[in-house]
Order: structure tokens, then sequence, then C-alpha cells
């Protein structure tokens, strides 16, 4: 590269960041998801905006010549977000209100996704696929884009509205995570078969089985062998540099899921999941740096990535759009309504429930991201999970402060 093109992606990058930050900043003084503002970054300088000047399309234009920059900035971004909220998911889980948990995931996350799997044959259109595009993989995804929850954006949402440690948070938190640890399973199968129609039934179950077992691995006995290795006094390197180290861990799992032709970004959760199984405290000022970085330019340089992707003059439509927010949402908050009545919930407590999961947030943005990166979705709906994503969580962020404004309870003591 030129110092001329390395400059092009440089400046480029400042000015995403930069109103990354600044959108957010404003999205959060409306009370609206940091994220949305981060997406709207590079919708900003998209063509259905600024990038209809011929200044600044010719700008964006040169530095997007050096795709392979920014889709290694995109794919990292990625990558730590899906690593920090596998860090995550081991503070989240409860032993507390099993049976309202066990309601809400079966009920609330089970029909939905049933739903969108049963309804799929009917549903199915070309407008929908991409060039790798099946119906075993599209089904899925429109099962896991009905039934999708977001852990990061809810997180978020409570944090600011100060309910974070509350019996509400702990509950649909809980549920989130048990929820999208399923949904991430079931992208990964989605993944794997994308563009597999003509592979043989040999071959398709062999690649299934091994995604299937790379995750249940990830889950189960991988977190215990790197939990040993942590504490192991031959591990000079998490000694000396735990922050170095965890990095290793999300590269490692990358390189094994590469190896594997299984999607990394799975990896990346589950390596994030099982750096701090148990032992949080171990790895709390590493993953503190390791996130602080992350927060301030790489994942808000993603989201604005994802936002400059938007197609919004030839990539919409809005009938789609419409249609999926208002069916999705529909069956989401019917759902949990009914598994929320199932756990003695009543009134006022049901909506809080239903309108708070959902939001789809980032994990509805990573679904629309890895489904349209493996070219199993095509661009109008690539553009319709991501509106749709931010719309459910502006909806429940606006739901959840104006419910406190009115001194109303959020759950039953």
């Amino acid at each position: 590269m030129t110092n001329t093109e390395l400059t092009n992606v440089f400046c480029l990058l400042l000015v995403l960041v930069a109103l990354a930050h600044i959108l957010g900043w404003l999205c959060v003084k409306l009370r609206q998801p940091k994220v949305v503002g981060e997406i709207l970054a590079g919708v900003l300088m998209g063509n259905a905006f600024l990038g209809r000047l011929p200044t600044v399309e010719a700008f964006v234009s040169r530095a997007q010549n050096q795709g392979h920059i920014l889709d290694f900035v995109y794919w990292l971004g990625l990558l730590l977000l899906m690593f920090l909220a596998g860090a995550e998911t081991q503070q989240l889980f409860s032993r507390d209100e099993r049976r309202e948990v066990a309601w809400l995931v079966v009920v609330g996350s089970g029909m939905p996704f049933l739903v969108g799997i049963l309804f799929a044959p009917w549903l199915i259109r070309p407008s929908l696929s991409g060039p790798n595009g099946n119906r075993i993989s599209l089904t899925i995804i429109l099962g896991v884009a009905v039934a999708v929850t977001s852990v990061p954006v809810v997180s978020k949402i409570f944090a600011d509205l100060k309910i974070l440690q509350t019996r509400f948070a702990r509950l649909i938190l809980g549920v989130a995570v048990l929820e999208d640890i399923v949904l991430w399973l079931a992208l990964a199968i989605a993944t794997a078969t994308a563009g597999k129609a003509a592979m043989d039934a040999k071959a398709m179950s062999y690649h299934l089985a091994v995604t299937v077992a790379f995750f249940v691995l990830g889950l189960t006995l991988a977190p215990r062998l790197i939990k040993r290795f942590n504490k192991a006094r031959v591990n000079v390197v998490a000694q000396s540099s735990p922050t170095g180290y965890a990095l290793a861990v999300l590269l490692g799992y990358c390189c094994v899921a590469g190896l594997l032709d299984v999607s990394m970004v799975f990896a990346a959760f589950l390596a994030g999941f099982a750096v701090v199984h148990k032992k949080r405290k171990l790895f709390a000022d590493a993953l503190q740096a390791i996130g602080k970085v992350s927060f301030a330019f790489f994942i808000p340089v993603y989201f604005a990535l994802v936002g400059l992707k938007l197609d919004l003059i030839r990539g919409a439509s809005l009938q789609m759009i419409v249609i999926f927010l208002v069916a999705t949402s529909m069956v989401k908050v019917l759902s949990v309504s009914l598994a929320a009545r199932f756990a003695g919930f009543r009134g006022i407590e049901l909506l809080n429930l239903s309108i708070t999961t959902n939001a789809r947030g980032g994990p509805g943005i990573v679904l629309a991201s890895v489904a349209f990166g493996a070219g199993i979705i095509s661009s109008q709906f690539y553009t319709t999970l991501v509106i749709v994503a931010v719309l459910t969580s502006q909806l429940a962020g606006m739901w959840l402060g104006f419910v406190l404004r009115r001194g109303w309870t959020l759950l039953r003591a």
C-alpha cells in the first residue's frame, strides 16, 4: 500500500470512530441505546445521506478500495464484541428464580424459534436468499431472527436506568444468556450448511458434527482445561501479561475454528466463556483493558461499518421491514407474555418482560452480519434485520424509561 492509500483508510476510520462516539453520546442523552448512534454514523456516511455528495462518495470509495483493511477492522471488532460477551456470560447465570427462567426460556424463546421454523417454508422468497442461501440455512436464520434477545444492549439499558442490580434485570439477563447460547449453536449450524446444498449427505453430516462438537466442547470440556492451564506454573504468559494471554486464547480459538471450517464468531464467544470460567477475578484487569480499547475503537467502528454496508437506496424494502418488525414482535411478545403467566407474573409485568426480551440489539445485528457474510441472506434481508434490531432495542429502552418515570414496578417483590 502507498502512503496515500493508507491515509485514505485512516481518514475514513477517524471519521467513523468520531461520528460513532458523537452520535452514540447524543443517543444516550436522548435515552436511546448507544449502539443506535454508532450504526447511524455509518448510515450517515452511506449512499442515502452524505454519500450522495460527490466529494464524500469519492472519499469513501477510495478508502473502500482497500477493503481488506476495513474487513480486518470489521471482523476484529466483531470478534472482540463476541469475546467480551462470552466473558460476561459467567456472571449472568443465577440459581435464583429457576422456575421463572425455565418458563421464559422454554416457552418465551422456544415458541418464537419454532414459529419461525414452521412458517419458514411459506415465508422464504428469492428476495431473502443470498448467493449461498438454501432452505435449511434460511429456515434456521428465520427461527433465530424471531427468537433472539440482546444481552449487551439490554445490559447497557439496565445500567443507564440504574436497574442492573434488580431482580427484573437478573431474570431478563439470565433468560437472554441461556437463550443466546442455544441460538448461537443454531446459527453455527446454519453457517455450516450455507452453500452446501450440493454436498453429499456424508460430507454434510461430518461438517455439522464438527460444528456441534466444537460448540459443545467449547461450553463443557475446554473451559475446564483452560481453567487448569490458567494457574499452571509453566503458563508464564498468564502471569506476566494476563491481557496478552486472554487475547492469545481468543486467537487460539479462532485458529482452531478456522482449521475446522467453523465460524470464528462462535469461537470468539466460546473463548471469552472459557478464559474467565468461574475465575473472572483472575482476569478482571485484563478484560477491563481489552474492553476499554475495544469499546473505544474496534466495536464502535464495527457497528459504524455495519451502518455503512446498509444500502438504504437499493437494498431496503419498507414493506419487508414493516412486516418483519410487526410479525416477529407480535410472536415474541405473545410468547413471552404466555410464558410469564405460566411463571406466575401478572398485569404490567407481562409487558415489561415481553417488550424487554424483544430487544434484538447486538445479537440481532451480529446475526445479520454473520448470515450476510456467509452469503445466506440478501442485502434487503440484511438491512431488514439490522433496522429491526435497532428499532426493537429503542422500544425496550423507551418503555422501561417510561415505566420508571411513572413510578410503576417492573416486577412484584
